[in-house]
């Protein structure tokens, strides 16, 4: 298929390489030039807009840092009119759009509205960018089914396994969020017991070992303990954002009348972590906030 990637942040690279490495035709564009080299190398074509982007394509994936972002990107899309996507290579005179984004579940809804001629699916993934290029990742699909069926080959190509979340693509979007909750929160307490175990002096070696076996310590983090126990905290996932996705689980809860207090106070510790200088780090930066208040 004739696939557009917006966004070359780690994630919407991963999504890139993987689908030309499995024979799809690749075209990408970032907001800001220069990030996209090692993709352009492996064969992807770089458009200057989006409009640009999307003109011809099959599918416009859309790989964003935040709801803003997201909003902008779909508005532009959205002025470009029936330029974007009406060439012969796609169907029906327009793309179908696929958020990848971790955003609201409203701003999810909004997007439909956008989307020209409504072809617009949300398409949340769980799993880094690795497990993205290795083929190991999860998709969550929301929206009208027959649009989530047309991308049916980007699915197959792209993720190990994939679960329809309905006809609503804030449903989906509300999953991905409750499985970010979980790891940001699991991070944050899995951080606390590293750092009360080094700080009484324990084996690190064994106190790692201990970790991965225990079935109270969730498989999901087990790769991220090394740079819990002494790294430098250059992973993909930075503190800037997973704040930002507890926050929006807490939001969607209280638009409910449910207060989360255990989400608000995960939110906090990886705000303060964005604050004092780890806003680009990778979440497992959390636990620098302990090793400072220790020293």
């Amino acid at each position: 298929m004739r696939v557009s990637v917006l966004g070359m942040g780690s994630m919407g690279r991963a999504v890139a390489l993987r689908l030309l490495g499995r024979g799809h035709a690749v075209r990408v564009w970032n907001r800001t030039p220069g990030k996209a080299s090692d993709v352009i190398d492996a064969g992807a074509a770089e458009a200057s807009s989006p409009a640009e982007a999307a003109r011809d394509a099959d599918a416009v994936l859309m790989s964003l840092a935040d709801d803003r972002a997201v909003r902008e990107v779909m508005a532009r899309l959205a002025e470009s009119g029936s330029d974007a996507g009406s060439g012969p290579g796609s169907e029906s005179g327009a793309p179908v759009v696929a958020d990848m984004s971790t955003v609201s579940p409203d701003t999810s809804r909004a997007l439909a509205g956008l989307a020209l001629g409504g072809r617009f699916v949300a398409a949340p993934i769980i799993g880094g960018p690795q497990a993205v290029v290795d083929g190991q990742a999860i998709g969550l699909l929301g929206g009208e089914r027959g649009l989530v069926d047309r991308l049916g080959p980007v699915w197959q190509d792209l993720f190990a396994a994939q679960w329809y979340c309905g006809d609503d693509p804030g449903s989906a979007l509300t999953y991905k969020l409750l499985n970010n909750y979980l790891l940001m929160s699991g991070v944050a307490v899995v951080a606390e017991a590293v750092a009360a175990g080094q700080a009484v002096g324990l084996d690190e070696a064994m106190l790692k070992d201990f970790l991965l076996r225990w079935p109270t310590v969730a498989p999901a983090l087990h790769n991220r303990l090394d740079d819990i126990l002494h790294g430098d905290h250059r992973g993909w996932f930075a503190t800037r954002l997973g704040a930002k996705d507890v926050r929006l689980i807490a939001e969607v809860a209280e638009s409910k009348g449910l207060r989360l207090p255990i989400a608000r106070l995960v939110e906090q510790r990886y705000e303060e972590a964005a604050g004092r200088g780890w806003s680009d780090s990778d979440i497992t930066a959390v636990v620098e906030l302990l090793r400072e208040r220790r020293g």
